[in-house]
């Protein structure tokens, strides 16, 4: 089902629930919204990272391969839920933690989008600047400035940049791939295989972390399609479209890592569009990096927006937002990370990156538990008008879910690896990091346990708002924006 013309180019609702009248979009949407955000230079450097900290060609292509399926199964499985509840993904976990419970992961997820939307506003000023002749500090700039349009206009126009970024990304990175194949004995570096369960394990344990870290808003990009989509059908769109497009950016950059001889670290922007040469090719490859991350870094303000109104919403009871209310929040949330990047773009980054990654231990028994409690405890039978009353059916706070969430956090802390804060069973580990694993697995386990015996009221079906338009505001869940 195609938009209708009726419905307006700048996006109108927020954090509401979308009525079954302004459903629209296309499931291929899914696809090409979420390929575009893989295809950048970020993922390149990810996936670059498997090889520069050890790993060789071809065991670590087969690791990012196998996280991509796991991480992205995972984010998919968050993307089905948009169709079905038409709700943005946040505002969910109230089922579990309860309407004022639920800020505790919304604003840790705040805070990591905050910092993945300034480490990518580095690597685009970068580009940018290349791109007109201008300090990195001016190209950091520019690119805010259309974050900040691109996230005003909203949901709309954010799947129209997906879509374009699909094709800009396709193209550049075919062109890449064949001047790398030119340039590199592509077969001899996968004949050699130095198996490493540690780097093996690292491989994995990149890929799968980047899919599992779109899990707090991809529901966000899913939930105006109409209500009668196929589950199966978003799980495979939205998951195909995210694992392709990071693989392949992935498998790039472990091929542009291998062939340089210690010249891609800290000079990644720069050594990728020198595999292309100079002049006019160079200058539209910085584009295509530079655009490239107009989708994700969208993704990631549009994502830190709905959750600050979901936080606010909570406590609240009742949230409408204008148009000039949603500018300002757009403004304070990608003037904030412009900051951090423009501090941070020689020295500070690095370390405001592992804290970032740091942040990801804090979400992911977030996802098991939403996950758990979806799909095999409430079974997509959610009271939609009760996720806005704190004397409702899921009250204020949810301890089960609290203490569960709590629980996820503390047992990841011996398994994580990072600048920021390193744990004391990952060297036994070979200074892996698998609390992504621990995370997901583990709360699951328990989360399922616990709720199987002391969940409260279920429905016996999905509950929608009655009221034409938007939930009813004594219920607290409507906006205008």
């Amino acid at each position: 089902m195609a938009a209708n013309d009726t419905t307006p180019l700048i996006e109108r609702r927020s954090i509401d629930y979308i009525p079954e009248a302004e459903r629209h979009g296309r499931l291929f949407s899914q696809f090409t919204l979420w390929m575009g955000a893989n295809l950048q230079i970020t993922a390149i450097v990810t996936g670059a990272l498997a090889v520069v900290l050890g790993g060789d060609v071809f065991w670590s292509l087969i690791g990012l391969l196998i996280g991509q399926l796991i991480g992205g199964g995972v984010m998919a499985l968050h993307a089905a839920q948009g169709p079905k509840l038409g709700l943005p993904q946040m505002i969910s976990s109230r089922v579990q933690f309860g309407v004022y419970g639920a800020a505790i992961p919304i604003v840790l997820v705040c805070l990591m989008y905050l910092g993945f939307t300034a480490t990518g506003t580095v690597l685009s000023g970068q580009a940018l600047g290349q791109l007109f002749g201008v300090s990195d500090s001016v190209g950091i700039l520019i690119f805010a400035s259309v974050i900040v349009l691109v996230t005003v206009l909203g949901y709309r126009v954010i799947h129209f940049i997906g879509r374009v970024a699909s094709v800009i990304g396709v193209v550049a990175f075919v062109y890449l791939f064949s001047r790398l194949v030119s340039q590199t004995d592509v077969g001899a570096l996968l004949q050699i295989r130095h198996f490493s369960w540690s780097s093996f394990l690292l491989a994995v344990s990149l890929a799968a972390s980047w899919q599992i870290a779109f899990g707090p808003y991809v529901a966000d990009y899913s939930r105006y399609l109409p209500s009668k989509t196929s589950s199966v059908k978003t799980f495979f769109a939205a998951g195909a479209g995210s694992v392709v497009g990071a693989q392949v950016a992935m498998v790039l950059g472990v091929f542009a890592a291998a062939m340089s001889n210690g010249q891609f670290a800290g000079h990644e922007v720069a050594y990728i569009v020198g595999l292309s040469g100079t002049g006019a090719t160079a200058a539209l490859l910085y584009f295509s990096i530079a655009f490239g991350k107009v989708t994700i870094s969208t993704l990631n303000s549009y994502g830190s927006f709905m959750c600050i109104a979901t936080i606010i919403s909570g406590f609240r009871g009742r949230l409408e937002v204008t148009r000039l209310q949603r500018l300002m929040f757009v403004l304070a949330i990608v003037g904030t990370a412009t900051l951090i990047a423009l501090l941070g773009q020689h020295s500070f980054l690095g370390a405001f990156k592992s804290f970032i990654l740091f942040l990801l231990a804090f979400f992911t028994p977030w996802s098991a538990i939403n996950l758990v409690d979806y799909y095999c405890i409430t079974r997509e039978r959610y009271d939609v008008p009760a996720l806005a009353d704190p004397n409702g059916r899921y009250g204020r706070w949810n301890l089960l879910g609290i203490s569960v969430y709590v629980f996820g956090v503390l047992v990841q802390l011996p398994f994580i690896s990072t600048k920021f804060y390193t744990g004391p069973l990952v060297a036994a580990l070979g200074d892996v990091d698998i609390s992504w694993i621990i995370g997901l697995v583990l709360p699951a386990a328990l989360y399922y346990v616990c709720a199987k015996k002391w969940h409260g009221t279920v429905p016996d079906q999905l509950i929608l708002p009655t009221e034409q338009g938007a939930i009813p505001t004594t219920n607290g869940l409507a906006a205008q924006a």
